[in-house]
């Protein structure tokens, strides 16, 4: 059984064409199998009528297209498709500028093969594991907040101390997306796909038995170094085998981000708000653990995940990348016309791209599967030298990476601690303690957090339901045509309405019901925020390094993440109004970055 777990988890098997037998079909018969086909926008030119070879095979040949069920013209039967001989392939991933690397040109081979396979069965159930990340990453994130008044009741921490519970997660946010981000370009994104869930249930079922405050926090901040990994490896590896023309359904991931917050609220207003405070919490907290464990397992023993083609192709593992794109053929039940020898024709080279590694990660090639030691020595600047190799990449990485800073420290300054805006307001005099048993709050003595009622637990939950719409209309706003939308004009627009409905929220937010509306108003558009900003991300940056680009921007996410906790729980007053105040500046200061960023990635190449 160990040995079961240690070789689904660590051992990635080598991938090989001869397990995918009749999957390839001729380059001539490509077009049959084709996005552009399919789409109606397949460009063809005149042929030999006269075919060489054998006159039978090409009359059975035209009989089996003709009895395929096509709507094809006899005259359309006789004529084959222009992108598809060596000489349009060629023109095709040469088009553009003229100073591609090897490593682009395949890719750019590889992303029109895959975009032939189309979505199909493998495609949609990545799309559901990959949603176990975003899914793990709110439903944690939020249900830390969610027990912080249990613990300021039970371990008797004042109510602005208690705030530094959300520190200890962000501190394992950090390092977790930094190691994870980076390590998925070193290590291959497989194994961070499996490690991030197992380390988060793992420290997360801990954290139900732990016996003081501080063994909390240090559990809390063990459980964030795993699920830190999610975002940054799970967009990254489901952007590597999605096809161009579906993908928008990268912001639609994002959609299970809502989807784990409101999980979290609903099990937080079942078990906490009816359960006394020492109590309520840590069953809460185990049952978040299991639903973790569970998603862990269906990921690592229910679903054979192939490892990412563009990071193969990186490591100059050529042969196994076009085996795993027969492998999608295969699972989807489709054909492709991708071979080594069509793409050594069209690009040149060999099975070997050694000139496309830097020394450090030539080297790791050499070690064993064992030498993790000699692999992280690839954590250096020189991984990210690239996202800054010239001026146009390096402009759009540092705007990219500020976004993620000031949202990162903007969001968590009003989310994190929501659920005590709520209780300040529905319960000003209301003191610690969770409990159970319907008594009225008594004024708090300790500075304890004031209680969370049922009602609050109501509308946090109301709030988190008005994250899925927002995250479903930033799926269609991403893939929508018109010119001056796109990316960046949907990630400028929510974010500029977050910022407005925040000052707000600070001004006129005086009832429990002004603070509900306009809650739901920004759970709405700060999900179409983080839903473009996912997708925009690890589209910017090229292959090689865009676990590294993605790790980055999640890191400096995090670390500003840490900072918001140290700042509502220093700022003068009673932490209700700046902290909001100071939030609503930041994501402010966000779109005004946004509107600099001089790419557009909307129906671009991903390399």
């Amino acid at each position: 059984m160990l040995r079961f777990i240690h070789r689904r988890l660590f051992e990635t098997p080598t991938e090989s064409v001869d397990n995918y037998l009749g999957v390839a079909v001729p380059l001539e018969e490509a077009h049959w199998y084709s996005h552009s086909r399919r789409t109606g926008k397949t460009e063809f030119e005149e042929r030999d009528l006269e075919r060489p070879g054998d006159d039978d095979a090409a009359d059975e040949e035209d009989n089996r297209l003709k009895d395929s069920g096509a709507d094809e013209t006899r005259g359309m039967l006789e004529m084959s498709a222009a992108e598809y001989t060596i000489a349009g392939l060629r023109k095709e991933v040469w088009s553009g500028r003229g100073d591609f690397t090897d490593y682009e040109l395949k890719s750019k081979l590889i992303n029109k093969a895959i975009q032939d396979i189309g979505m199909g069965k493998y495609n949609w159930q990545l799309f559901v594991l990959c949603g176990f990340g975003w899914f793990a990453d709110n439903l944690w994130m939020q249900g830390v907040s969610l027990t912080l008044p249990s613990l300021s009741a039970e371990f008797d921490i004042p109510e602005k101390t208690v705030r530094y519970t959300t520190s200890a997660l962000f501190i394992g946010l950090c390092f977790g997306s930094f190691f994870w981000g980076i390590g998925s370009d070193i290590l291959g994104r497989r194994l961070a796909f499996n490690c991030t869930l197992l380390i988060t249930s793992i420290f997360g079922l801990m954290t139900s038995w732990a016996p003081t405050w501080g063994a909390t926090c240090f559990l809390y901040a063990a459980l964030g170094f795993g699920v830190g990994g999610n975002l940054p490896v799970d967009g990254a590896l489901f952007l590597e085998f999605l096809p161009d023309a579906s993908s928008s359904l990268l912001t639609l991931l994002s959609v299970w981000w809502p989807v784990g917050q409101l999980v979290s609220s609903i099990l937080a207003w079942y078990y906490i708000a009816n359960w006394p405070a020492d109590e309520g919490w840590r069953l809460f907290v185990f049952v978040v653990g299991l639903i973790t464990l569970a998603m862990f397992a269906v990921r690592c023993f229910a679903f054979n995940l192939f490892e990412s083609p563009k990071f193969l192709l990186s490591r100059g593992r050529q042969a196994e990348a076009i085996a795993v794109v027969h492998g999608i053929a295969y699972r989807n039940g489709t054909k492709t016309w991708l071979t080594e020898e069509v793409l050594n024709a069209v690009v040149g080279g060999t099975d070997t791209d050694a000139d496309m590694m830097d020394a450090d990660a030539e080297r790791s090639l050499a070690v064993t599967k064992n030498a993790l030691k000699d692999k992280l020595k690839n954590f250096s600047g020189a991984r990210l030298r690239p996202l800054f190799q010239n001026k146009l990449l390096g402009l759009t990485t540092s705007l990219i990476w500020f976004c993620w800073t000031t949202i990162g420290m903007g969001y968590p300054l009003f989310n994190a601690f929501l659920p005590q805006y709520f209780a300040r307001v529905s319960n000003p005099g209301g003191g610690g303690g969770g409990g159970g048993d319907g008594a009225s709050p008594t004024p708090p003595e300790d500075g304890s957090v004031p209680a969370l009622t049922p009602e609050i637990y109501r509308n946090y939950a109301i709030t988190s339901v008005m994250g899925i719409p927002g995250a479903l209309l930033a799926a269609y706003l991403v893939g929508h045509e018109s010119p001056w939308l796109g990316r960046r004009g949907t990630l400028a627009i929510s974010t500029f309405v977050s910022a407005i409905f925040l000052f707000l929220f600070v001004e006129l937010g005086t009832t429990a019901t002004a603070q509900l509306f306009f809650s739901c108003v920004e759970a709405f558009t700060q999900n179409i925020m983080y839903g473009v900003l996912y997708a925009f991300t690890p589209e910017i940056f090229p292959g090689p390094v865009r676990g590294a680009g993605t790790g980055v921007a999640s890191f400096l996410n995090r670390i500003a993440g840490l900072m918001a906790p140290l700042i509502a729980a220093n700022v003068p007053g009673d932490g209700t109004t700046a902290p909001v105040f100071i939030s609503a500046a930041l994501i402010l200061a966000a779109f005004v970055a946004m509107c600099l960023i001089p790419i557009e990635t909307r129906g671009r190449q991903r390399l």
